[in-house]
């Protein structure tokens, strides 16, 4: 089941954009880590990340995920419709996960 959550602010129905779907695996994973991400462009195209990696930009729509705000680049919010953890770097999951604590100061 996918939680939907819509962004209600007049730049985003200005800009006639749509609602935008994030799976609940999504929520669960920013919910554990307990910040806000953000939705950028990549080389690779879009990119779901930390904060503390890309900053939201006054630009950015927000989006409510749970307790947490996802942002979206005003240059990716027209192309998203679906929020999954494709959009999360394999670098990023394996850094928070798959490292023991000796290497997470580094």
């Amino acid at each position: 089941m996918r939680g939907m959550y819509e962004q209600n602010s007049s730049l985003f129905e200005e800009s006639g954009l749509h609602s935008i779907f994030i799976d609940d695996a999504v929520i669960e994973y920013i919910a554990e880590r307990n910040t806000d991400f953000r939705i950028s462009t990549s080389c690779g195209g879009p990119v779901l990340l930390p904060v503390s990696y890309k900053p939201p930009k006054p630009t950015d729509l927000a989006l409510k995920a749970g307790e947490k705000t996802i942002y979206i680049s005003m240059y990716q919010a027209r192309y998203i419709d679906h929020i999954h953890m494709g959009l999360v770097p394999y670098h990023v999951t394996m850094r928070d996960e798959a490292f023991s604590e000796e290497y997470n100061g580094l």
